[in-house]
């Protein structure tokens, strides 16, 4: 009797977790868009960020987040 008592929260838990994962996940997307889109001084820095990011999932996206971000405060450039 008291187990069923927890399915609730558990359940919850587990909605919890699935939405987090999927916020990572956009984020991922998100900045791999940025990687694509941005104009960097040349094309092996580019190179070497979209390789980053996609091979070292949501901590690549990440980092490149917040050292671009950092050197960039304006965000994704326009052509």
């Amino acid at each position: 009797m008291m187990s069923v008592l927890w399915w609730p929260i558990i359940a919850g838990l587990g909605a919890f977790a699935m939405l987090i994962a999927l916020l990572v996940f956009l984020f991922w997307i998100w900045m791999i868009v940025d990687v694509a889109k941005r104009h960097f001084k040349n094309d092996a820095e580019k190179i070497v960020w979209i390789l980053v990011v996609v091979l070292a999932g949501w901590l690549g996206a990440l980092v490149y987040f917040i050292i671009i971000r950092s050197t960039n405060p304006n965000g994704l450039m326009r052509k």
